[in-house]
């Protein structure tokens, strides 16, 4: 009893050591832990389900919050096509992000994970994946803890097209774009390089006799021209290996997406990114789907969009899946030099880590 009193005699009589200190500062707010949260949205009728990852964090702060796009084919949530692949190329990108204390979204686009395809027989067209990748970025919007003023869109290879289309769309526009290893050029230009590319290899190697090799690129720019005037394509004459190639893409359940794709010329999508966006454009050196020889039209459509940012970053050693040059194609990394040009994009939004 008499410490109680001496006490109150004590605040009645004159102030204690530190007290308005005391009472003046804010009361910390309680640390939010790292979550990995199941969401679902609707694009065209169709279910698709996704992952929102948010970093550690103090409550009631909004954070940057940025949606994952991935590259071609039947990519998953996690940039995985399952069941003999798994580099797990957006889980990394959303770690990456959340140790600046930026949250994100990655989803199965069609055919892949639980959203599989809808009930169609045949791969939907590129303005379908782009509709489904503005309803990701609704979604991501409307989390509780997203910033509505710090949206970005990361996207891998074809991804990055397909972030320059949702840019395009929404009329929220993103305050940033990551482009990594982004599609640069119309998609069967870009089949005719790569497919070039991997004829002249095979003959360094000593795999591959030059002048067929020379055969065979004539006639994939044939094939190429043939289905674009959709006329009837013939691959008879080609490697079994690049006949595959084409067949697969020129074929019934992927034409529709193709020709759509192939409509599209990247540079020209990129002048349309709003003055001021923050942008940062990959390209690695060992990347022989997307060399950094192709990147120059796509940076000067954003230099004359008056986008801000890092710009291109080279990254050197590093191949299309971000790895470093020489590592398994499944294997789940991400190369440093691809992890610092990430963190420069969100250098803005960065926020240390909540402890």
């Amino acid at each position: 009893m008499c410490a109680v009193a001496l006490a109150a005699v004590a605040v009645a009589t004159g102030p204690v050591p530190g007290a308005a200190a005391a009472a003046a500062a804010p009361r910390a707010a309680a640390l939010v832990p790292a979550v990995d949260r199941e969401v679902r949205f609707t694009a065209d009728g169709t279910t698709a389900y996704g992952t929102v990852h948010i970093p550690a964090h103090r409550a009631g702060r909004r954070l940057a919050a940025a949606l994952l796009i991935p590259g071609s084919g039947p990519t998953d949530r996690d940039g995985d096509e399952p069941p003999g692949f798994a580099p797990h190329t957006l889980s990394l990108l959303a770690g990456a992000l959340g140790e600046d204390g930026v949250m994100s979204l990655r989803f199965d686009k069609y055919g892949t994970g639980r959203t599989g395809m809808g009930g169609r027989p045949s791969a939907p067209d590129m303005a379908a994946y782009t509709r489904q990748a503005v309803a990701a970025y609704a979604t991501l919007r409307a989390q509780p803890e997203a910033d509505p003023r710090a949206l970005l869109v990361v996207g891998h290879s074809e991804g990055g097209l397909r972030a320059l289309l949702v840019d395009r769309a929404v009329r929220d526009k993103p305050a940033g774009l990551a482009l990594l290893a982004p599609q640069d050029m119309r998609l069967l230009d870009m089949v005719d390089f790569q497919l070039a590319g991997a004829l002249d290899r095979a003959v360094a190697a000593g795999q591959l006799d030059a002048a067929r090799a020379r055969a065979d690129k004539r006639g994939v720019t044939r094939a190429i021209a043939d289905f674009r005037a959709g006329r009837p394509v013939d691959t008879s004459k080609l490697l079994p290996s690049v006949a595959a190639a084409l067949d697969g893409m020129f074929g019934p359940v992927n034409a529709a997406f193709v020709r759509s794709d192939d409509a599209v010329y990247p540079p020209s999508v990129a002048r349309s990114v709003a003055p001021g966006t923050r942008t940062l454009v990959t390209c690695g050196t060992e990347d022989t789907n997307v060399p950094c020889r192709t990147v120059p039209p796509l940076l000067s459509a954003l230099a004359g969009a008056r986008t801000t940012g890092p710009g291109l970053r080279v990254l050197p050693g590093i191949d299309h899946l971000l790895h470093p040059a020489g590592t398994p194609a499944d294997a789940p990394v991400i190369a440093p030099a691809a992890r610092r040009a990430l963190h420069a994009f969100v250098r803005p939004w960065r926020q240390a880590p909540a402890s």
